[in-house]
């Protein structure tokens, strides 16, 4: 048997016999059963068991004692530094989730901060990925900015997600939803449905900007800034990312705002700057796009992305829901803000930065007008006006095609 070899059926033996030491009140003799166990495991072994086992009853369970054994900290220091190069991504990414269940103490940002600090390189990006992509509100911002207590610990890991991750050609795409997603606020451009109904060809937008530079072709770079408050418990973060997977977009994340934050538009924008610049820390390695609408002071908070130091910010598309004029979107434009009707105009702007490639530009406008064909218009007028835009955007899409690929609006 090679050294990365194991027995399966023994290795299944020793989780049963791990959960049912944790299954009752461990005492210390049990506790150092459990370390044993552990400790005897070859590599690939220690990361099957830590992957089958429950871990926060795993790392809640085991104690520190005034007088005996500090098997806490023995099980930390296994885990977290000695055996931590035999522990795969997903596996130290559902050990910080075990570990920042609850309230987190020393010992527990000690440890998540020891397994975060011996990842480097792409694995770094792939292990903060698989935090921020865990399926509730504890994702990397919520590690970072409310449980995490310890402000050098943090400002250490800050600086080793700048020095220890490797620079990423791939976009991580920031939206608003309201107005931006589908017509919610200000928009009157659009019918109000029942079920909200996304706007044509943003679906496409999102996902071609994601997969644009993505080494493996997966979609998950997609998060949502919304000025939507948040929660302590992620209850209104829950609902949202039900209702995006309900939209066809269940990869993507979401950062909310607060009720202190809804009273103006400078405030709301001040929130959406804020959650950039905290995203941005977490993520340095990558570059950002940033997509909103005229309604909600997304134009002033795009245009602090685009000014802030680093050119970590690549483009800022704004759904014009407000008819804003030409002189208006020329001032914007100016500042490196994008002012478009549909999301075909927002690809060509794309297109024309380098950001996505020919065939991506027609998918979006293809994908765009089969949505808008299926929009339920019950006004004429306002159907009228938004086939106006779509057929002026595809003319300019069809000037960059060969002939033979023309779209028909």
């Amino acid at each position: 048997m090679g050294p990365n070899d194991f027995d399966k059926t023994a290795a299944d033996a020793t989780i049963a016999t791990i959960e049912r030491l944790l299954a009752r009140h461990t005492d210390r003799t049990e506790e150092a059963r459990i370390l044993d166990l552990l400790r005897d495991a070859r590599p690939r072994e220690l990361d099957h068991l830590l992957g089958r086992l429950p871990l926060q009853r795993l790392v809640s369970s085991i104690d520190d004692r005034v007088v005996g054994p500090d098997n806490r900290t023995a099980l930390f220091r296994l885990l977290c530094e000695e055996r931590l190069g035999d522990l795969s991504i997903s596996t130290r990414a559902a050990l910080i989730f075990a570990l920042q269940r609850g309230r987190t103490d020393t010992a527990d940002e000690t440890a998540l901060g020891r397994i975060l600090l011996g990842t480097r390189g792409a694995e770094l990006t792939d292990l903060k990925n698989a935090i921020d992509d865990g399926g509730d509100y504890r994702d990397l911002q919520q590690l970072f900015f409310r449980d995490l207590d310890d402000d050098l610990l943090r400002e250490k890991l800050f600086e080793h997600f700048r020095v220890a991750a490797t620079p990423r050609a791939d976009l991580k795409v920031l939206s608003d939803i309201d107005d931006t997603l589908y017509p919610n606020w200000k928009d009157a451009r659009y019918p109000r449905t029942k079920e909200p109904r996304p706007y044509p060809g943003v679906r496409a937008f999102y996902n071609e900007l994601d997969l644009a530079f993505s080494p493996h072709g997966d979609l998950g770079d997609l998060t949502f800034l919304t000025a939507r408050p948040g929660d302590r418990v992620g209850f209104g973060e829950g609902i949202t990312r039900k209702h995006l997977t309900a939209l066809g977009l269940p990869h993507a994340k979401v950062l909310t705002g607060d009720f202190g934050h809804l009273a103006t538009h400078d405030l709301m924008a001040d929130k959406k700057y804020g959650s950039f610049i905290e995203y941005r820390k977490l993520f340095p390695e990558y570059t950002f796009v940033f997509c909103g609408d005229s309604g909600q002071g997304d134009a002033i908070a795009g245009a602090r992305m685009m000014e802030h130091p680093g050119d970590g910010m690549r483009a800022v598309f704004i759904h014009d829901v407000v008819n804003t004029d030409a002189e208006g979107r020329a001032a914007w434009r100016a500042k490196g803000v994008a002012f478009n009707d549909t999301y075909i105009g927002h690809a060509l702007d794309a297109h024309a930065l380098g950001l996505l490639d020919r065939a991506a530009l027609r998918r979006v406008a293809d994908a765009a007008l089969r949505d808008l064909h299926d929009v339920p218009f019950d006004d004429l007028g306002q159907r009228e006006a938004r086939w106006t835009e779509f057929r002026r955007d595809i003319a300019r899409v069809n000037a960059l095609l060969p002939e033979d690929e023309h779209l028909s609006p």
